[in-house]
């Protein structure tokens, strides 16, 4: 059976509550440190790493490929976080409610602070998820996690209610089982 492992980045540098999409933010090292740590005894032998360029996941990469040499990293961009656009950088209470509801009301077009808007975000990530074709791992962000969960289950989405809540916490990971 193929499994997908689905990282997320180890805990950030930046102060709580600001939007931070594609904003290159490093992560906290002795995070990424232990990070690594754990996914080096965990991870399959020999599996291939698929990467966010984005810093916070690719310095985890490359600390984790340095415990291990059985693994491989290529950098996949379609596994970069949501672009927010202007709103990047700015305190999520800060960013003016009309625009929150407008994202909200037409959740699948709008592009968010003049970004992304989700469904071109969905397609991104559909694009690496269809090319999924053998145990790998995907070091990555909370949205992508989303999106590939939403992908995995074949749900469609048609409104802002139908994006999951839920997701696994900042230096954890999740697989998904795939048929053979």
């Amino acid at each position: 059976m193929k499994q997908l492992w689905l990282i997320r980045h180890p805990q950030v540098q930046i102060q709580a509550g600001i939007c931070y999409g594609q904003l290159d933010v490093p992560s906290d090292l002795s995070c990424n440190a232990i990070q690594a740590q754990l996914l080096a005894t965990t991870l399959p032998l020999g599996l291939t790493i698929y990467c966010s360029p984005l810093q916070r996941c690719h310095h985890l990469a490359i600390t984790l490929l340095a415990l291990r040499n059985d693994l491989q990293m290529k950098l996949d961009p379609n596994l970069r976080e949501m672009d927010f656009g202007q709103w990047e950088g700015q305190p999520w209470a800060e960013i003016p409610q009309h625009e929150i509801a407008a994202w909200t009301d037409n959740f699948l077009h709008y592009p968010a602070g003049g970004g992304e808007s989700v469904s071109a975000f969905m397609a991104r990530v559909s694009q690496s998820y269809q090319k999924f074709s053998d145990t790998c791992a995907w070091i990555t962000h909370a949205g992508v996690i989303r999106a590939s969960n939403l992908l995995h289950a074949n749900k469609m989405l048609s409104q802002a209610s139908d994006w999951p809540i839920e997701v696994i916490s900042v230096g954890c990971h999740q697989t998904l089982e795939m048929g053979s």
